[in-house]
């Protein structure tokens, strides 16, 4: 029964993350503010980094279960509100509360599995809760499509709600209360510098290249402001009684590269899967069913090789080996996409190189976790999971601010350099809608704009899993001189 809703939360937080992407052109069309569309996943990505460790550090203190009740609830308050939301900026606003919710969601479901198996039968369940991930991160643009073009694309947040409900009762019936610190101290400093310094690093990434120009003295004294916020974080750290994020768990090898490497594996991820509708749409000329349509292929290497691969490293624990053959997957995989979306490929190209992907990530992920998990001590199991989500969720919103500000500059010198003119802001506000009211010429000009942004884009994706799958290989050299 605890796994059942643990296996549905998950469910429910990898739907959200994915299944908004199909319907965000439909959304834009609606509400207006193509040049604010990354904003509806940043927002949420930026609560919810900042959200992760708290969720994790108060698990340690108070238990799971009241934790992750309050993760789903606030969760699904959010979701009846984003899916009544009249406008984009009260959009983004409901998005970020439903981040708020979102931050315990993974991190408090994998951590409840770290408590209750053995160390050596982690690679099995975890692998079991990728394949859940697969289906629902990888399903959730078809589903958001379908919702879409069925419905609206209100539902696409309003589904949260039935999952969400069920996920909750289960969780509180069967999941046994854990007795909570006789007195607990919350490290309430450490916490304001941490959400202060990663609210300000997110929404610094998100305006570089567009309305914050990369070379101004703005950006440069923000990005100072921050990088002192952070320093003080680590200060506050090493002093606090009970800190946010245990810092010792930085010198043990093992974690602090994986921790890394999940990190960019995210940032590479969340940069390329949450354009790779728009540009079935924009310039494959799909609908939002037949763009999420697209993304099966990923569902289905990615269950099958999650649920084989955590068998194959419960059997012979070679966690490392087959985390670098799944990210060196995964990092082909994004650059024959890249390539795929620079010169234009037919859509069996893109289903070839989703299916390749989706094989590397159903390998990759549920071995980082068990490296993770068994690198620590058992007493720092929620700290050290919710590190390793406070950094994957930090990567992904980086992911998604760096590789939006690549598209948008792109796109927006691409489209100045027309022939003929056109209002590129007003443009860029209407999104779809502006490009049907197109003649058939320009139309096709302004579909080779948007096929060289988002393979921009892509392509900054591609380089990043690279580092990612060289860092796992140093990893694997450097255990291998020890074992000398």
């Amino acid at each position: 029964m605890v796994f059942i809703g643990l296996i549905l939360t998950m469910v429910m937080g990898a739907l959200d993350q994915s299944i908004v992407s199909t319907a965000l052109p439909t959304i834009v069309s609606d509400l207006g503010g193509l040049a604010h569309m990354s904003w509806v996943v940043t927002a949420f990505m930026l609560t919810s980094t900042i959200a992760t460790p708290l969720y994790g550090r108060l698990s340690d203190m108070f238990g799971r279960r009241p934790l992750l009740a309050f993760s789903i609830g606030s969760f699904l308050c959010a979701s009846l509100l984003c899916g009544m939301a009249q406008g984009m900026w009260e959009l983004i606003l409901f998005r970020g509360l439903q981040g708020v919710g979102a931050g315990g969601l993974m991190t408090l479901s994998q951590t409840v599995v770290g408590d209750m198996v053995t160390p050596r039968q982690r690679g099995r369940y975890q692998g079991l809760f990728t394949g859940a991930f697969a289906v629902s991160s990888v399903t959730g643009p078809f589903l958001g499509g379908v919702l879409t073009s069925a419905l609206s694309w209100r539902w696409v947040f309003l589904v949260n709600l039935p999952v969400g409900l069920l996920a909750l009762a289960l969780v509180m019936f069967s999941l046994p209360a854990h007795r909570a610190e006789a007195r607990p101290r919350i490290d309430y400093p450490g916490a304001a510098l941490l959400s202060v310094a990663t609210a300000g690093f997110l929404l610094l990434f998100n305006a570089l290249g567009t309305s914050l120009p990369w070379t101004s003295p703005l950006t440069f004294l923000l990005l100072g402001f921050t990088m002192v916020l952070f320093v003080l974080f680590i200060g506050q750290e090493r002093r606090a009684p009970e800190p946010l994020i245990n810092l010792g768990l930085l010198r043990i090898v093992e974690f602090s590269v994986c921790v890394a490497a999940t990190g960019i594996m995210s940032f590479a991820m969340m940069g390329s899967m949450i354009f790779l509708p728009l540009y079935y749409q924009l310039v494959l000329g799909e609908t939002p069913a037949a763009s999420g349509l697209m993304m099966l292929p990923q569902v289905g290497t990615m269950m099958v090789s999650s649920v084989l691969g955590g068998y194959v490293s419960s059997r012979t624990q070679r966690y490392a080996l087959l985390l670098a053959i799944g990210v060196g997957i995964e990092f082909s995989s994004l650059t024959l996409i890249a390539v795929c979306a620079h010169h234009g490929a037919p859509a069996l190209f893109f289903l070839l190189s989703l299916g390749c992907l989706g094989l590397g990530m159903g390998i990759g992920m549920p071995n980082a976790t068990v490296m993770i998990q068994n690198a620590v001590p058992s007493g720092a199991l929620g700290i050290a999971t919710a590190m390793m989500s406070f950094i994957r969720s930090l990567g992904g919103a980086l992911g998604v601010a760096l590789s939006g500000g690549v598209m948008a500059l792109t796109l927006q010198n691409r489209l100045q350099a027309l022939p003929q003119k056109i209002d590129v802001s007003g443009f860029l506000q209407k999104g779809m809608a502006a490009i049907q009211t197109l003649s058939p010429a320009m139309h096709a000009q302004v579909t080779q704009a948007y096929k060289g942004a988002i393979s921009a884009s892509l392509s900054v994706s591609s380089s990043f899993m690279f580092l990612a799958f060289m860092m796992i290989v140093g990893l694997m050299v450097r255990k291998a001189r020890s074992a000398k």
